[in-house]
């Protein structure tokens, strides 16, 4: 049986290449807002697009934070995507205002220190060893970004990959059943989808 994954759906967009990506990986996948069935998959997905501020609202008006760091704390696996991963951290900083995150990773999310934001295109990911998101890819491959905002390196994060645009940033990070990629890995090829099927693999 496929293992059953749901994007979550609270208003941010962009869903549907993420479901197909997921679906070509082996899931079983849904998209929907119905927290009973994000409690209950296999695997949850946090989307991402846009604005920090307004997808924490949109988690907000969900009720969805809770779910999610119930997750966490019972070694469930979740995959935030993008600013689904950035919502992660303990807070966000765009345009002089702070919105607090979930929390469930240590560290902050600012502006790449950057001449050319944002930051859009194709780059490669320094993944750390015993990373199992990156098994099997090559040092070489390259992953689809489109941001202008970062988190920061910081302790306690996990296995972080790191990937450099003005000044390192955390490209993807890996804490137990937690995981999670500022990239977007439906959008990049064969990389993408060899990285989607690793963490459906898992579930």
């Amino acid at each position: 049986m496929s293992p059953s994954v749901v994007v979550l759906d609270y208003g941010s967009g962009n869903l549907r290449s993420a479901e197909r990506a997921l679906a070509r990986a082996g899931a079983d996948v849904s998209v929907t807002p119905d927290l009973d069935a994000a409690g209950s998959a296999d695997g949850l997905v946090v989307p991402g697009v846009g604005a920090y501020a307004a997808c924490m609202a949109g988690i907000e008006a969900l009720r969805a934070g809770p779910v999610i760091a119930a997750r966490v704390a019972a070694g469930a696996a979740v995959l935030g995507i993008c600013v689904g991963m950035q919502v992660l951290f303990e807070y966000g900083e765009e345009h002089g205002v702070v919105t607090k995150g979930l929390g469930l990773l240590p560290g902050a999310v600012t502006r790449l220190a950057a001449q050319r934001v944002p930051h859009m295109g194709w780059n490669t990911v320094a993944a750390p060893d015993g990373s199992r998101l990156f098994a099997g890819l090559p040092a070489d491959a390259r992953f689809y970004f489109v941001h202008s905002y970062a988190a920061t390196p910081a302790e306690g994060q996990g296995l972080v990959a790191l990937t450099g645009h003005g000044a390192p940033f955390v490209a993807a990070v890996e804490r137990g059943t937690l995981a999670a990629t500022q990239f977007h890995p439906e959008k990049s090829g064969d990389a993408g989808a060899v990285l989607l099927h690793n963490w459906v693999r898992q579930l």
